[in-house]
């Protein structure tokens, strides 16, 4: 079993001269549920190398135990330190992928040509494709087989407007992934704010939030058994 884990290189929220990246919890606890079944990691970023750290991810309040093994684990740190070009990497060679979320996504992964034919080869292919919080804002540009937007009439979650608003962040981001989603004729929806809320349409699985990381993983895990 060898999956892909997707990381933004994104790293200015916007114009406010502050800092994002990639939410440190949605990385670590997806990437223990994945490596203590024994799937074999890989980890990919649009720029390669080191991918940029939300600092807000790494606040005190923000930290579980699996933050805290991802920090102390030589294996983790060293694959983090050295994703691959997201470019060089084939959807063929792997069983699943998965997107955590931080605001970067919302910037780069959003646009990037690489992420969509990546996300459109796994679509097609019947492999389970999983997004948490803003990283299913990735599939905005994604289509399906037949041409249309890959989330038109299906069932998908993503961070809210409410939860955007909550973070003041409605007016700093690029677009708004519950707006977008109902623009592009998907079927939206969402739990209560900051709630673990996880949508399964077929091999699209999506998260609403932080809490719905673990989620995700384990929804791709069901779905590769």
């Amino acid at each position: 079993m060898k999956i892909l884990i997707v990381l933004t290189s994104h790293d200015q929220l916007g114009n406010t001269g502050h800092k994002t990246g990639f939410w440190l919890e949605e990385l670590a606890a997806p990437y223990y549920v994945f490596h203590d079944a024994g799937a074999e990691l890989v980890l990919a970023s649009p720029h390669g190398g080191p991918p940029p750290l939300d600092p807000k991810s790494d606040l005190p309040e923000f930290q579980t135990a699996l933050t805290h093994r991802f920090k102390a684990d030589p294996a983790a740190q060293q694959a983090l330190a050295n994703t691959v070009r997201l470019d060089s990497v084939r959807a063929e060679d792997f069983d699943a992928v998965f997107y955590p979320g931080g605001h970067g996504p919302l910037w780069d992964l959003a646009e990037s040509p690489a992420s969509i034919a990546l996300i459109e080869a796994f679509d097609r292919a019947g492999k389970p494709y999983g997004l948490v919080c803003h990283a299913p804002g990735a599939l905005r540009h994604v289509k399906a087989a037949n041409g249309h937007p890959l989330v038109e009439g299906r069932r998908v979650t993503g961070f809210s407007n409410s939860e955007e608003d909550a973070v003041q962040l409605t007016d700093v981001v690029p677009f708004l992934v519950e707006t977008e989603f109902k623009r592009l004729g998907a079927h939206y929806q969402k739990g209560p704010d900051w709630g673990a809320f996880v949508i399964e349409d077929g091999r699209l699985i999506s998260g609403q939030n932080p809490a719905s990381s673990e989620g995700v993983a384990k929804a791709i895990l069901a779905q590769l058994a």
